[in-house]
């Protein structure tokens, strides 16, 4: 399919100097040719998205980014210069990249302040926050569901922009379950564990009972939500444990959530994400360049969904979704 959209797509910065947070999900061999793939976006990457058919990458920053940085104006001050360059970069080739804005939520006012004049005025399509942040001091984690928060929320439905919720590993005291087992922390596992349980935070906060128009954007088809949202409903009333919302779960998965391909090229988990959730909210994406962006488009390219549903996936729905 020609004119596909992806919108997991990374890029990294020297200055401020925060590539090198991405080279522990590298090996020694492949961080050189990954680090310059961060580096760049309007040579490398836009010579692989012609070949492939790829018009239109939505950026972001790596993670965790600016979520790890637990200094408040440290965390302000790289995410406004991150933001300039990648608004720089954009400007290359506007027919072709759009941004995410990268946020200091260590700092609420000032989070909503700058996905303000990110929108405004840089035309960014949305925000990408990469899991918890850490405010204050290294060992503290705040989540999206924190009340601090709702400000931040009730600007994202008023600018009418969505968030991508991107992984992160948990904090070090907080990854008991897999000592001895490291190969299960970062994207083989433990993200997903991270993430999913981040979005469900979520839904059992009320957030979108407050802000039903709010919408919220999951990688690797949902990370594992949408084959586990049923079992999740069918035990909640079976001991509620204080949980005040309006609507299941489910629900919310199927009117506040879209889920992307990013890094999970796999047919039947893709079929499965349509039965539940619909082809109206899934998108195409990569995670490049974490992962191999040819593997990711010829797979989508080879799948046998029907010229509809690959329309809607690989293009329509972010057309529709960020106003493209």
């Amino acid at each position: 399919m020609r004119n596909k959209i992806a919108l997991e797509e990374h890029f990294g910065a020297t200055d401020p100097d925060i590539v090198g947070q991405s080279e522990e999900h590298f090996t020694p061999e492949t961080w050189p040719e990954a680090r310059k793939q961060l580096l760049d976006i309007n040579d490398i990457r836009l010579r692989k998205m012609d070949a492939l058919g790829i018009e239109r990458n939505i950026v972001s920053l790596l993670a965790p980014g600016i979520q790890s940085m637990y200094d408040s104006k440290q965390a302000v001050d790289w995410a406004g210069r991150l933001n300039d360059h990648a608004a720089k970069q954009v400007a290359k080739h506007p027919d072709r990249f759009s941004s995410f804005a990268a946020l200091p939520m260590q700092d609420p006012d000032a989070a909503c302040a700058e996905l303000e004049r990110c929108v405004t005025d840089l035309g960014f399509v949305g925000a990408l926050v990469n899991g918890f942040s850490q405010v204050g001091d290294p060992g503290t984690a705040v989540y999206l569901d924190d009340r601090r928060y709702w400000p931040f929320w009730e600007t994202v439905q008023r600018l009418d922009v969505p968030v991508y919720l991107h992984p992160r590993d948990p904090l070090e005291d907080q990854q008991k379950i897999y000592e001895g087992h490291p190969w299960l922390l970062g994207s083989a596992w433990a993200f997903s564990v991270e993430t999913g349980t981040h979005a469900l935070r979520l839904m059992g906060s009320g957030l979108f009972d407050t802000y039903p128009k709010v919408q919220v954007i999951l990688g690797h088809l949902g990370e594992l939500l949408p084959y586990n949202i049923w079992r999740t409903d069918h035990r909640i009333p079976m001991s509620p444990r204080g949980i005040a919302v309006k609507q299941k779960f489910a629900h919310y998965l199927h009117h506040n959530f879209y889920v992307t391909t990013s890094g999970n090229f796999h047919t039947p988990s893709l079929a499965d994400a349509i039965i539940e959730m619909g082809a109206d909210r899934i998108l195409f994406s990569t995670d490049y360049p974490f992962e191999s962006m040819e593997e990711a488009a010829n797979w989508y390219d080879a799948i046998e969904l029907g010229e509809p549903n690959l329309q809607k996936i690989g293009r329509d729905n972010a057309v529709r979704l960020f106003k493209l």
